[in-house]
């Protein structure tokens, strides 16, 4: 029987928690703003295009290591899988599991930018069309539920969290989201996780700061999204993209920098900045594989297995669900 795209569940954060976020953000003395709300449907095509820039090593590396181990990963996970993917952005890495797995029984992509997880999921459904996929709009850091499964639990659901997005969050946030997904997928789950590993800070600085100014103009996006969503008075040109490493952290930085002092207006709000004064974006933490292993075991998991590029620029690990069955 051949199962078709089901309709979407539409958990989108509304235009009042987005600016809930930015203006909490923005009154912190250290002002700083959600990566989460850069996925506008500007956002989410500056960052396919990021993924594709030679700098930027973390997508092709992934996916080389995808392409190379599938086989290997397929058999971690096993036959009849659900697999839901936490940020499934353009569809491109699922792709290359979905084809090594045995009998898929069905896919949840879960994406906080509704017209890009649609197009994806329309693109998914022609090429994989025995699949049931079951879109979801959600900001996957807050609850939501899972869709049913033909009237039954599967017996081997699996999370699928590629692209380093683990390394958005700190240690301490990257713990609770990994066991807020091993409940939310239930007992006897699996992860399949993407993590870049800790190098050389030339190579981090080059891939968050790209020659051609991609990713400048992705992270100057979240200001114009604000402007036209919260009546904003943001001058893009009055700010610069700044990205630095953070060796105490071990995280690369991605800042906003006022060129002078000046102040804008979000709704009946008004923000002051002094000159070389940041904004705060987005983090993307490196950790060595034994600094993974040992955070994916706090969380309730135990390490299965981990695949690496030739260079260890980038790694792809299976854990399974560890606790003690109810």
């Amino acid at each position: 029987m051949t199962n078709t795209l089901q309709k979407l569940q539409d958990l989108e954060p509304s235009r009042e928690e987005f600016q809930a976020a930015v203006l909490a953000g923005l009154r912190q003395a250290e002002k700083s703003l959600p990566c989460k709300f850069f996925y506008d449907a500007e956002g989410s095509r500056l960052f396919d295009r990021i993924c594709e820039l030679p700098e930027y090593y973390p997508t092709r590396t992934e996916c080389r290591i995808l392409r190379e181990y599938a086989g290997g990963i397929a058999a971690g996970i096993g036959p009849g899988a659900r697999l839901v993917e936490f940020g499934s952005g353009a569809g491109v890495k699922i792709r290359l599991l979905l084809s090594a797995l045995k009998k898929p029984t069905a896919y949840v992509p879960v994406d906080i930018s509704r017209l890009h997880l649609l197009a994806a999921a329309s693109s998914l459904a022609k090429d994989f069309p025995h699949l049931a996929i079951a879109p979801i709009c959600a900001d996957y850091t807050l609850p939501f539920e899972l869709p049913p499964h033909a009237g039954t639990q599967p017996d081997n659901t699996v999370g699928f969290f590629p692209g380093s997005t683990i390394g958005n969050f700190t240690p301490q946030e990257a713990r609770a989201f990994l066991e807020s997904a091993r409940r939310l997928l239930g007992p006897g789950s699996s992860m399949v996780v993407g993590v870049d590993l800790r190098k050389d800070e030339a190579v981090l600085q080059r891939a968050y700061d790209d020659a051609a100014g991609v990713t400048a103009a992705f992270n100057l996006n979240l200001l114009r999204r604000i402007n036209r969503e919260l009546m904003g008075t943001f001058k893009l040109d009055q700010f610069v993209h700044r990205a630095r490493w953070n060796d105490a952290l071990g995280r690369m930085e991605m800042h906003l920098v006022s060129r002078c002092a000046q102040t804008v207006e979000i709704g009946r709000e008004r923000f002051a900045f002094r000159k070389d004064e940041a904004i705060h974006t987005e983090n993307s933490h490196k950790y060595t594989i034994a600094q993974f292993q040992d955070l994916a075991r706090e969380a309730g998991y135990a390490p299965q297995n981990v695949w690496t590029d030739p260079d260890n620029l980038f790694s792809v690990h299976l854990v399974k669900d560890a606790t003690p069955a109810a």
